[in-house]
């Protein structure tokens, strides 16, 4: 008897666990069985990382070398960033949120031993095995799929708002550098000049030409554009450690010089943008997600108030009756029962459909001031962009051309001895700022550019500056191959 009681139970205990348990490490930790149902239907695969095995990952990993373009930056950061599979995995989890919610109660196996047996007509019965298994109410289990398959799709928006907010970091940082670089460049351009300046006056000074205040303006002048370089030098580290952090590099890893940015300008005005980003952004796809999550989950709510259905299968382990001529004596009988639950407690079911109702009228307002916000932020830096391009425009086509015409009769009359060497200073100092402003209204543009790019969650369509739009002087504040005087 012992024997077919540990045999009745290892095969009932085996109803439940055949095809429901299997090892986490039977197959490679990939993407998860149920990401299929875990993506934004317009939402394209995954992208290649850093962090994850991928038998093209070699193939795909972008290199940085000297002269990479802004492109390769953006590639190398979107590869190597852990923000970006912080975000990553946490879809992941999502993803694996599918299969639990679907799933069906685990099956229930009991044993029961009589401590009195029972003496019934075919034999003494000494104990009882039982499996269960429950069903809820028809329609649960696949909303339950559809909520979590909701919140799986939110955080692969969050994804890749996190995808472009690196890459708005990584552009933003690269545009700084580059001002650096050139106004470094710049500066010591017009250090030069200055100190080609100074040797004439120290020249005209030693026969009695030039005044002594003269010459000390010229040197304070000089100090000031040495000081000027040696911060700009000093800063340098602090923009290329903000780069390494955002490509995830160490902070001290060297980046050469880099070469002049392409410009680009926005071919959509701030309405215009303000339209793709109702229907682009991912953070306001996210929260759509999200409100539709609640709607479901309010439905969940309202089933889970229904009942659930059981259906079970006893076995009783009986011995073999005192008369053994008894027909059936020892058979063991088999018991198929059947239950419902009462879900009498209403209040607690009724209170999950409110709290799943507010927290969609919650999210719903979220998303409507975060819209709001949006807009307001791609007018400011749609605002940014074009003023800045207005800004590269009036230096390039008239302030400078004018400052360097200015610098050149300002020299000529210094020759003849029409222009004080103030004069002369002051003008040189005046196409000095403007060349500087002139990067720096480069930088802004394509900072708000990538702002933009980030608001709107996609390119914007732009246009390359012309050649004659984007020739800025390089020798701004260098008079080319003239003798100093």
């Amino acid at each position: 008897m012992v024997v077919r009681l540990i045999a009745c139970a290892v095969g009932v205990a085996a109803v439940g666990f055949v095809g429901g348990c299997s090892s986490p490490f039977d197959t490679p930790r990939g993407l998860p069985p149920s990401y299929a149902r875990s993506l934004p239907a317009d939402a394209h695969s995954s992208p290649h990382s850093a962090y994850r095995s991928d038998s093209d990952a070699d193939a795909a990993m972008p290199q940085l070398t000297p002269g990479a373009s802004a492109d390769d930056f953006v590639r190398y950061a979107l590869f190597h960033s852990p923000k970006i599979e912080s975000v990553y995995q946490r879809w992941v989890a999502a993803a694996e949120q599918l299969p639990q919610a679907k799933s069906l109660p685990d099956p229930r196996v009991n044993f029961g031993f009589f401590l009195d047996e029972v003496e019934t007509r075919t034999g003494a019965q000494q104990a009882r095995i039982g499996v269960s298994q429950s069903f809820p109410w028809p329609g649960l289990l696949g909303d339950r799929e559809d909520a979590s398959a909701m919140a799986a799709h939110a955080v692969w928006r969050q994804f890749e708002a996190a995808r472009l907010e690196v890459t708005e970091r990584v552009v933003e940082t690269l545009h700084e550098v580059a001002y650096l670089d050139a106004a470094i460049r710049i500066t010591g351009e017009n250090l030069e000049l200055l100190s080609s300046f100074e040797e004439v006056v120290r020249a005209r000074y030693r026969v009695g030409a030039e005044s002594h205040p003269e010459l000390v303006r010229v040197q304070v002048e000089l100090g000031q554009l040495e000081d000027r370089l040696s911060q700009l030098i000093a800063m340098r580290p602090t923009y290329v450690a903000d780069l390494n952090a955002a490509l995830n590099r160490p902070t001290e890893t060297e980046v050469s010089g880099l070469t002049e940015l392409p410009g680009r300008v926005a071919l959509v005005d701030g309405h215009g943008l303000a339209e793709i980003a109702r229907r682009s952004s991912p953070l306001l796809l996210a929260l759509n997600e999200l409100v539709e999550e609640q709607r479901i989950r309010s439905e969940v709510a309202k089933k889970e108030g229904l009942p659930d259905f059981t259906v079970g299968l006893d076995y009783i382990v009986t011995n073999e009756a005192i008369d053994s001529s008894i027909p059936e004596s020892g058979d063991d009988p088999i018991l198929l029962s059947f239950g419902i639950t009462v879900p009498l407690w209403r209040e607690k079911y009724d209170a999950g459909v409110r709290e799943a109702i507010a927290r969609r009228l919650a999210i719903s307002h979220e998303l409507a001031d975060e819209a709001n916000q949006i807009v307001a932020s791609i007018q400011r830096a749609w605002y940014e962009h074009t003023d800045a391009h207005r800004r590269v425009q009036l230096f390039e086509t008239t302030l400078i051309p004018k400052a360097e015409e200015s610098l050149r009769a300002s020299l000529a009359g210094f020759r003849s001895g029409d222009t004080s060497f103030l004069d002369l200073l002051d003008t040189e100092r005046t196409l000095l700022e403007f060349a500087d402003s002139a990067e720096r209204a480069r930088a802004d543009r394509g900072q708000a550019l990538a702002r933009l790019n980030r608001l709107v969650g996609e390119a914007v369509p732009t246009r390359a500056v012309d050649a004659t739009e984007s020739n800025l002087n390089k020798d701004a504040g260098i008079v080319p191959n003239e003798e100093t005087p």
